[in-house]
Formats: structure tokens, sequence, C-alpha cells
């Protein structure tokens, strides 16, 4: 128990150095007009439906700040799984980004194909952008998708790990 206590005090310090980097500066990664590249991924048991045994994920996402701390996100991913066919996720979302501690509150909806079938998956998701650097960060995120095919065999939450690169405005 101490373990965790102090394991989520640690959390909690680094998240408020963190939010301390940018504070009373007015270019933050969050402004309208910068974009955003990430890679992660999900999986390794960190996610259920009722269908999964052991899936791997790999994604991309880019995206662009609308207005301040608000972006639009395009997302691909690639499903590699134990016990059916891999499958490809298309999709798009929006993230809101509380300004003062990085943390992101995120919804969109995605397209599944697999050899099997074919889903649309409307999805939510809270996250952490934890920044390493000025514009680089580690973003653990939590997601539930939703699936329109069979809710109680194909909808499922999980646990993705990602990194993202904030950048200037290039338009």
């Amino acid at each position: 128990m101490k373990k965790l206590l102090m394991t989520f005090a640690t959390l909690l310090l680094a998240m408020s150095v963190s939010a301390q980097q940018y504070q009373n500066v007015s270019d933050t990664p969050f402004n309208k007009g910068k974009m955003y590249a990430s890679a992660g991924f999900s999986g390794l048991d960190l996610n259920y439906n009722s269908t999964t045994k052991w899936n791997l994920n790999i994604d991309g996402k880019v995206g662009y700040f609308l207005v301040d701390d608000v972006m639009a996100l395009a997302e691909a991913q690639w499903g590699i799984h134990q016990e059916y066919p891999n499958d490809f996720i298309v999709g798009a979302g929006m993230r809101y980004y509380i300004r003062q501690n990085g943390i992101y509150l995120g919804a969109g909806a995605n397209y599944k194909h697999s050899e099997c079938y074919d889903d649309f998956l409307p999805n939510v998701n809270v996250g952490y952008a934890f920044f390493i650097s000025r514009t680089v960060t580690i973003e653990p995120e939590l997601y539930y998708n939703m699936s329109t095919k069979s809710f109680k065999d194909y909808s499922g939450f999980g646990l993705r790990i990602g990194f993202g690169i904030y950048l200037d405005e290039i338009f």
C-alpha cells in the first residue's frame, strides 16, 4: 500500500511540475494553428473485450489545433491478433486540453476493417500529455470503443501509450 501511495504522490508531483512549465506563457503547445503528430501502441493485455485474448495495436495520429485547446485528429491503426485476423482502423476525432495540467478529453469515430467483419466504433478517451521536453510528450490514455456491430462482443476499454510531438504552425 505504501508503494502505491508513493507512486501516486510522485505522479501528482510530476503532473504539477509539467503543468508549471507553461504557466504564464502565452505560447503553449495547445494554441490555435499548432500541429500534432503521434505514434503509440495499445493491447498487450492492456485492453479488454469479450473476444480478445492477445493483441497489439500500433497507431499513428496527426492533429491540428482549430482554436486554443481544441484539436481535430485523424488516426490510422493496425491491429495484430492471436485468435482472429489482423485489422485496420481509420478514424477522426476531437480533443479538448485542460491547459493548466495537460489532461485531455477526447471523442471520435473509427471504421474498422478485417477479413471477418467491418465495424463502426464511436469512442471516448481521457489522457495526459506529460512533457519531457518543450514539444515532445509521453501520453498515457484510457479509452473506450463502442461497437455498433455487436456491443456485447466487440466493445471494450483499454490503455494506450504514445509519444506526441507538438509543432509550430506550418501553413
